[in-house]
């Protein structure tokens, strides 16, 4: 497995600068950005800037709430600037927040994100071949580039496109659509064999062959004692969050816990947070996160399901301790 650095979900542009320098300097493959209170592209033009070698992933881009024309110009912008070293990570968010923080709109997220990957593999096309562009769909509609607003061909190719997905029909449009599939942290080797896989193969005929997975794996880790249990607790509260969105029950089902997923949905409704920590077990926590001998555990877990993976810490953690976790995994 490659492994890649995380920034922190709430980094500035700045920090998600010299964060991508440190872990380029401390070896990493890949350093991945997330967008949440910035804009991802802004963050990763500058790290772009500061790095040389280290792959620059948007983990995620909000696909649905741009259109496919804005997105083509900013990934290709990254990729020109990284000089080929991005990849292009989309996920479609939930519906309140694309309909009510971005004015947006909704429906049918999985064939409407699907059809965005091909509107923006049109106009890179368009862009590289000086054809005319000719996109129409469902969703989306591109018929005009003329030659002054035409970046022409990118020299170092376009970025692959990875989409984020939990559920059938997102996944199925990953396979079908993307060059590889960001796996969401809530998951576990069971779910990724017994679900995820089948349903790739299937929308990819058969064959994962050149199909790239990553994976945002939960860690519970620390310097001592103290820093673990605040790093269970914590990871804990994120699961609890997570596990309580309907569109990630059939991850708890196939273990079992449909009922827990409702009980945290009703709850996350009333905004009791620290009930809902308290309802995630050992056995669940188990489940979704690694522990313990944490850089061995996950390449036994995951070695031969992903082939990027990075950690996932919703708590502050020493880089050195990330770095030790990074070497036992690269042995």
């Amino acid at each position: 497995m490659l492994v890649d650095f995380a920034a922190g979900v709430a980094a500035s542009p700045l920090e998600v600068e010299e964060a991508a320098a440190q872990a380029e300097r401390a070896g990493y493959d890949g350093f991945g950005a997330a967008e949440t209170r910035h804009d991802v592209f802004g963050s990763l033009l500058l790290a772009a800037r500061r790095t040389q070698t280290i792959t620059l992933q948007s983990g995620i881009a909000v696909a649905l709430a741009r259109n496919p024309m804005t997105l083509a110009i900013q990934a290709n912008d990254v990729q020109l600037v990284s000089r080929g070293r991005f990849q292009l990570g989309l996920g479609s968010q939930v519906r309140p927040h694309i309909e009510r923080r971005f004015a947006m709109p909704w429906s049918k997220p999985a064939a409407r994100l699907e059809e965005f990957v091909a509107a923006v593999r049109a106009i890179w096309a368009a862009w590289a071949t000086g054809e005319r562009l000719n996109f129409r769909g469902e969703f989306y509609r591109h018929t005009l580039m003329t030659d002054f607003f035409s970046p022409g061909p990118n020299p170092y190719g376009n970025p692959p496109i990875l989409l984020a997905a939990v559920g059938e029909r997102m996944t199925a449009a990953a396979g079908r659509a993307a060059d590889g599939m960001l796996v969401h942290p809530l998951t576990s080797p069971a779910y990724l064999r017994e679900r995820t896989l089948p349903i790739l193969r299937a929308a990819r005929g058969g064959s994962l062959d050149g199909f790239r997975l990553g994976l945002s794996a939960f860690v519970v880790t620390g310097a001592d004692e103290n820093a673990r249990a605040r790093a269970e607790q914590a990871v804990k509260a994120q699961i609890a969050f997570y596990a309580s969105t309907p569109s990630y029950r059939p991850v708890l089902e196939l273990h079992g816990w449909g009922e827990l997923a409702d009980r945290l949905n009703g709850l996350s409704r009333r905004q009791a947070w620290d009930e809902m920590t308290a309802l995630v077990t050992d056995e669940v926590l188990d489940t979704f996160a690694v522990a313990g001998d944490v850089g061995r555990g996950l390449r036994d877990r995951f070695g031969d399901l992903v082939d990027r993976i990075s950690f996932y810490t919703p708590y502050e953690v020493a880089p050195e301790v990330l770095d030790d976790l990074r070497a036992v995994i690269k042995l």
